[in-house]
């Protein structure tokens, strides 16, 4: 099929466009990426630097021997593993019997949970209720309120849903009670939806910058998103005191690493959990 000059030329421009787009979006990722590798009396000496001539991790070498970002650094990875765990196993628990026409009075929890999806009780409830329970200023005040959440609960099910019954069934009749029917045959099968949704509530825990400057009230325990954001609203870095080295580099540059540093844990989890995300991530949507 052949395509007019008035086509070719459409296309010609829908490609620029969208080239431009890209340039324009990847840049400020390229231009962070650049000037944390810079040599810092490179950086120094020129106002703006696309290409540095010499490559140096001196700003990542001084980040990891502080203790302050290191222990920020542990706190989000604390999150975002025993987070994710906990989420995975409260939503998993909640699903499933959810799944299960035997269960008594599963619609009206199923409307409760779907309440809690259209209404949120805003930031001053949760704070009261965070606070009853003697939660502030506890690393767990960022992973108990947030172990659900209700769509997640409702795709699961939607997944369980999908399981025939009569694998139970032979289960059942073979002396497994419905523990053992959980965890040997229902959690095998939920591979692909867990690693979905265990990527999606890492995602979560790693982010968490709101309710920890509600709830946290000490520097030692912020997750590294808050301390992030305190380091780039500083015009110094004076807490960041290495271990190592006695002279800091620029604090541009200090800021630029932690960006970074602050990114590739969540980036590199992808490619592993890439062969079941496609499939996880579409449980539910789909019955018959």
């Amino acid at each position: 099929m052949k395509h007019s000059i008035s086509d070719r030329l459409f296309s010609i421009i829908i490609a620029a466009v969208l080239a431009l787009i890209a340039i324009v979006t990847f840049f400020p990722f390229y231009y962070v990426l650049v000037v944390s590798f810079t040599e810092p009396s490179e950086y120094l000496s020129k106002p703006f630097i696309l290409f540095p001539r010499q490559w140096s991790f001196q700003s990542y070498e001084y980040l990891l021997t502080t203790k302050s970002f290191v222990r920020a650094l542990s706190n989000s990875a604390f999150l975002a593993t025993v987070g994710t765990a906990c989420s995975l196993v409260v939503t998993a628990a909640l699903a499933y019997p959810l799944s299960r026409r035997r269960m008594r009075g599963r619609r009206k929890i199923m409307m409760m949970i779907l309440f809690t999806i259209l209404f949120g009780p805003g930031m001053i409830p949760s704070y009261m209720l965070v606070r009853d329970i003697g939660l502030i200023n506890s690393i767990w005040s960022l992973i108990i309120p947030a172990l659900a959440s209700g769509w997640n609960v409702i795709l699961m099910r939607g997944f369980f849903d999908s399981i025939p019954t009569e694998l139970e069934e032979s289960a059942a009749m073979d002396g497994c009670n419905d523990l053992s029917i959980w965890f040997r045959i229902i959690i095998p099968l939920s591979l692909p939806s867990l690693a979905a949704f265990g990527l999606f509530y890492a995602v979560g825990y790693w982010n968490q910058f709101f309710s920890a400057i509600l709830y946290l009230n000490q520097p030692e325990k912020w997750p590294i998103q808050v301390f992030l954001q305190n380091m780039l609203i500083t015009a110094t870095n004076s807490e960041l005191n290495s271990d190592v080295y006695a002279q800091p580099p620029p604090s541009e540059t200090l800021k630029m690493a932690a960006v970074i540093i602050a990114t590739v844990p969540i980036l590199a989890v992808y490619p592993f959990l890439q062969k079941h995300f496609a499939k996880g991530a579409m449980v539910g949507s789909v019955k018959g």
